[in-house]
């Protein structure tokens, strides 16, 4: 970016202004050096709210016995997050798309309601102490402000209310602040982006049961996620919504042509809408060519190691036919398998560089520049497959602020980056469930007094 270094350079300036002012009067101003990116970096990231909008959870790991209180071979856990200053987390209440059925939704709804448990019995019993949930802006500013972590709650995939509309407000009152209504795979309530590998839709967008869900959700001030519907069915959701939206894990289309990244025209009906677009730091939605080339030489090595571990290998394409039992087991085998990978990988010479932060921020800058600084944010996908070399878990959470410090953002627009702009959203979201909670039009302007 043009920018890159100005701002930086100004209010390093600014900062030792009566020291330099006389000394240096007649010199122009040099680019800061690395230790001092650093410690401007540092100073930020301990002043702004930090905040990543997708951490997926295994309830096996919020027992008495085994849980975020330990440093567990997880990219998120409470001495990762104080590692890294990472503030609030969004632990994610995930059930994979199985079928259409009585069965299936019984099944999805017993998922879901077993990892809300877990979140709140790591807040309420195993580490009341160290971190606290939050459901609006000023909790997550109190709670912060009282040294504690933060773990918020969102639902991906709609799939588990079933049939049921009431299940919504459910999960609102279990401290459901977001959801999406659909995963890999199309749901009863919306098709998914996973439609446009076969050209294969279910609803042709959103159902009739998933438009009444939207209601609902503006109703009780839920955030409505679109990473993973398909695009009809964000344009009927977008269409729908008196509230503004969130993507909670996407990045650009146009610098990486995957369907999970969102395009130009789908993020300008976002900043339209008053949304934000939260980043994600998923290797092959920022970089897919990089991705592939590092990928190709990790796949083999990785399947030799799952060998060796005695675990099945199973491709991506395939985790659809997992069960939502069978997907958490395996993320166990293939977080055990990484391990070891990536330290065999680490004395090998020659290898295709990883995709990395600064290919991160690449998605930052133009989201930035396509829709303002106003409508974008950070999202890590930790725990479910995101991590890049430099924020591989929440433990190097500060190597995303350096980044942004050194592409030139001030201590303002990083703070709107990191947890600004979706917790005004949240704000502006729960307005507009209180009006029309009273029976007001959130189209309309308030009467003036």
């Amino acid at each position: 970016m043009i920018k890159k270094y100005i701002r930086t350079i100004a209010w390093l300036a600014a900062s030792a202004l009566m020291i330099t002012a006389c000394k240096n009067a007649d010199k122009e101003p040099t680019e800061p050096t690395e230790e001092e990116l650093v410690a401007l970096a540092r100073e930020i990231h301990k002043r702004v709210i930090t905040l990543d909008t997708h951490d997926d959870i295994n309830t096996a790991n919020f027992t008495d016995s085994i849980n975020y209180t330990q440093n567990l071979d997880t990219q998120v856990n409470l001495p990762k997050m104080k590692e890294g200053g990472l503030d609030v987390a969004w632990f994610v209440v995930y059930t994979g798309q199985d079928t259409l059925s009585p069965q299936g939704y019984e099944k999805a709804y017993a998922n879901s309601i077993d990892k809300f448990n877990a979140i709140h019995r790591l807040c309420d019993s195993i580490a009341p102490d160290k971190i606290e949930l939050a459901t609006t802006s000023d909790q997550v500013r109190d709670i912060v402000s009282r040294g504690k972590l933060v773990a918020m709650i969102g639902v991906e995939n709609g799939y588990p209310i079933g049939e049921d509309i009431s299940k919504v407000k459910e999960f609102y009152d279990l401290g459901a602040r977001y959801m999406s209504l659909a995963h890999n795979g199309h749901s009863q309530l919306a098709d998914s982006n996973t439609g446009e590998q076969d050209s294969v839709w279910l609803n042709n967008g959103l159902s009739d049961l998933g438009k009444q869900v939207i209601v609902e959700m503006n109703r009780l001030g839920m955030m409505i996620d679109v990473s993973h519907p398909s695009i009809e069915s964000f344009n009927q959701m977008i269409a729908l919504s008196k509230a503004p939206i969130i993507a909670s894990h996407s990045s650009a289309r146009a610098l990486s042509n995957h369907s999970r990244n969102l395009n130009d025209e789908q993020l300008l009906k976002l900043k339209e809408n008053g949304g934000v677009v939260q980043t994600v730091a998923f290797g092959s939605y920022l970089n897919g060519d990089k991705y592939q080339a590092r990928s190709t030489y990790a796949t083999e090595i990785g399947k030799e190691v799952m060998d060796s571990l005695g675990h099945e290998w199973v491709d991506r394409s395939d985790f659809g036919s997992l069960t939502p039992d069978e997907r958490e087991d395996y993320f166990k085998n293939y977080r055990e398998m990484i391990k070891v990978r990536d330290a065999k990988m680490a004395t090998m010479d020659s290898l295709p560089p990883a995709v990395d932060v600064s290919d991160f921020i690449d998605h930052v800058d133009y989201l930035v520049s396509l829709i303002g600084i106003d409508h974008v944010g950070i999202s890590s996908d930790f725990d479910g497959g995101g991590g890049v070399d430099g924020w591989s878990d929440a433990s190097e959470t500060f190597n995303v602020t350096l980044e942004l410090v050194k592409r030139g953002y001030s201590e303002e627009e990083i703070g709107k980056l990191w947890s600004g702009n979706l917790l005004r959203v949240l704000d502006e979201v729960q307005e507009v469930a209180k009006q029309i909670q009273r029976g007001g039009n959130p189209d309309e302007a308030p009467a003036e007094e």
